[in-house]
């Protein structure tokens, strides 16, 4: 457990002061804050909620407290360009921020970035709105991480060496991440609305212009991871396009030497005839009049297949 103040504290046991402000981030699983929450006329329903890994971003809101469920980004293992979102837990009560996650590498980093921004004066809710912030932050330079790998791909698309298997599965991966950012940050971008809309006016009009700010960067998200995703369909084409013309410039090079073969073998095939009267079979130089031919033949179809580029 880690608990904010002049500086980062880490206890495996914090005495949660009912009377002093605390920022408070513990795993989702803390058999401590559990049962503080529960003692504290927490609402059953919001802690079924934290504990549901498939619970969508929301904001609930009872007598005593505020709930947050947020995603954060984390990277996954099977490809670069893959990232899940796991769920974390704003609790905001009279004088208590709980962040709660079951990543404890989420759980330092965002208290290491809000460390960063913090002082002593300032009010939870200029804490809630910082640590939404800094996850919208996280989320942005997933999204900027994904066009660098994006630009990437579309160089290699081509290169002479192209791995058309690696570079489909990299853009698949690009598409779940970023089709699954567009979805999630629209359902922040409510859920941001409904945090601001229910602070008392003076804390609005305190908060207004960090709030205009946070939806102007959940709304640059938005377009953004949408018009990334458009361009991973646009590469997918390029893709298909490129390999579609490698394939064409192959058929094309075999057709190119079949038209070669094609008058050579019409010759061959004549002089493999069986008739008894043929005069060039006694002709003295008549094998090497035929390899002449074949070779001025072929000379010339070379030349003209080099002129039209079909070789």
């Amino acid at each position: 457990m880690y608990i904010l103040s002049d500086r980062i504290h880490y206890r495996e046991n914090i005495d949660i002061n009912i009377d002093a402000q605390q920022i408070i981030f513990t795993h989702i699983d803390n058999p401590e804050i559990n049962a503080w929450l529960k003692a504290h006329n927490f609402p059953e329903s919001f802690l079924e909620d934290i504990h549901n890994e498939d619970q969508t971003i929301t904001f609930e809101q009872s007598r005593h407290f505020k709930m947050i469920i947020l995603k954060y980004f984390s990277p996954d293992e099977e490809d670069e360009l893959l990232y899940n979102d796991n769920n974390v837990a704003l609790v905001i009560g009279e004088n208590k921020f709980i962040f709660l996650s079951d990543n404890e590498h989420i759980i330092k980093n965002i208290i290491s970035h809000l460390y960063k921004r913090h002082e002593e004066r300032d009010s939870l809710e200029y804490v809630t709105y910082n640590v939404i912030d800094i996850m919208v932050d996280h989320t942005m330079g997933v999204v900027d991480r994904l066009d660098d790998r994006l630009e990437a791909i579309e160089d290699n698309i081509f290169s002479e060496e192209i791995e058309e298997k690696e570079i489909q599965k990299h853009l698949y991966f690009a598409r779940r991440t970023l089709n699954r950012i567009a979805k999630l940050s629209v359902q922040s971008n409510d859920a941001v609305n409904k945090v601001y809309n229910h602070y008392p006016l003076e804390t609005r009009q305190k908060l207004k212009y960090e709030f205009i700010d946070l939806k102007e960067h959940l709304a640059f998200l938005i377009n953004e991871s949408k018009t990334y995703l458009d361009r991973t369909g646009y590469l997918q084409n390029l893709l298909m396009g490129f390999l579609s013309n490698r394939m064409n410039q192959a058929m094309q090079r075999l057709a190119a030497i079949s038209l070669i073969f094609l008058p050579l073998t019409f010759i061959v095939g004549n002089y493999g005839m069986n008739f008894k009267n043929m005069p060039e079979l006694d002709w003295k130089y008549g094998y090497f009049i035929i390899w002449g031919l074949n070779i001025v033949i072929a000379w010339l179809i070379f030349r003209w297949l080099k002129k039209q580029k079909w070789i």
